[in-house]
């Protein structure tokens, strides 16, 4: 780029240190023009570690550094009154996931700010690379048309957009049935590091069916603590009318017969290679699906799809690109977890009607 994409931050908590630790490693791409916390002690802590502009005013955060957009890292309850602030300004947003906690508030928050069209959502799953070079895949046509999707990986809000986004469904209404299972599960790694116990815990699996209507349908499966307990493993299934994908394998037909690919990965730094060790890129029969845009900075798969919701954010603001996550997908998306959530409570079946972000 021929500069760096300019974004402040509101917020400290670990989500945030994702936002400095890749402008402190890519200063030619990112930079971070300054940061607003509630707590002295708070940005005394950031200025030491990250060497960066840490206020606590919002009018004066906004005056340093010219942001091009402002992050709001913060808790549920406290972001659309944040964001609520910051569209009045004038200012982009990427806002937290989800941006509002629960139907109410989203709806408000649209009401509020949907029409200034102002505002991004920082949901980066489908921007990991195997999910990238996944829904390129699919985009293709190699198995037709997409028609239903599980995805086993991640939880709500999170899980909603990758279905959605693998089988190319907009913001239509849908209905949930969800159900609730409990078991004993062995859950030796946890946010704080291994735990030398094996002893089997109850844990909680979630199963919910949603039907999108036109014959699209997608099933959402996650088990308590799933992103981290190397006992469950993920699995990304989607089906269409002429074959599926099945997380790095596809079955489809070729003159008349089925034919099976993969998904390939080349990581540079393996054996004798000596380039470092990064990911290069993702292939399907031959052909780059997904290269790494960041090769060099050794970059986590999560650090690059945050990465990549950064610069897309501000390719954005400079009218470069499209808008990467809208916040009427990020409102369309919690709704129908929360649709989710109402239907294991309830036992019942939950519509999710077309909402005011639909137009």
């Amino acid at each position: 780029m021929a500069e760096p994409i300019r974004y402040a931050v509101i917020g400290r908590g670990w989500r945030a240190q994702f936002f400095f630790k890749l402008a402190a490693l890519m200063p030619d791409r990112l930079q971070v023009t300054g940061v607003m916390t509630r707590s002295a002690q708070a940005a005394a802590e950031v200025a030491a570690q990250w060497r960066l502009p840490v206020v606590q005013d919002l009018d004066e955060l906004l005056r340093t550094g010219d942001p091009e957009y402002v992050i709001t890292s913060v808790p549920w309850e406290v972001n659309p009154g944040l964001v609520e602030a910051l569209v009045g300004r004038g200012l982009p947003v990427l806002s937290e996931t989800p941006p509002a906690p629960d139907p109410a508030g989203l709806r408000a928050l649209w009401d509020s700010v949907g029409a200034a069209r102002q505002v991004q959502v920082a949901e980066q799953y489908l921007l990991l690379p195997d999910h990238a070079a996944r829904l390129a895949v699919l985009r293709s046509g190699v198995i037709g048309t997409p028609t239903s999707a599980q995805v086993s990986s991640t939880h709500g809000y999170h899980a909603v957009s990758m279905l959605r986004g693998m089988l190319g469904v907009g913001l239509d209404p849908a209905s949930v049935q969800a159900r609730a299972f409990t078991a004993p599960l062995a859950d030796p790694l946890v946010p704080a590091g291994w735990r030398d116990d094996a002893t089997p815990r109850p844990a909680t699996t979630t199963l919910a069916t949603i039907d999108f209507g036109d014959g699209r349908s997608g099933l959402y499966d996650f088990t308590d603590n799933q992103w981290w307990n190397p006992l469950r493993s993920r699995r990304i299934v989607v089906r269409g009318s002429l074959g599926e994908l099945v997380d790095d394998r596809v079955v489809r037909l070729l003159d008349h017969r089925p034919v099976e690919s993969e998904l390939r990965r080349r990581h540079s730094g393996r054996d004798l290679n000596l380039e470092g060790f990064d990911l290069d890129h993702v292939s399907f029969d031959g052909a780059v699906v997904y290269r790494n845009a960041y090769a060099g900075a050794r970059l986590s798969d999560e650090e690059i799809a945050i990465a990549s919701i950064l610069e897309a954010t501000g390719r954005w603001c400079r009218d470069e690109a499209e808008p990467p996550y809208p916040l009427a997908d990020a409102c369309q998306d919690h709704l129908i977890s929360l649709a989710i959530d109402e239907s294991v409570r309830t036992g019942r079946t939950v519509p999710v009607g077309t909402e005011p972000w639909a137009a």
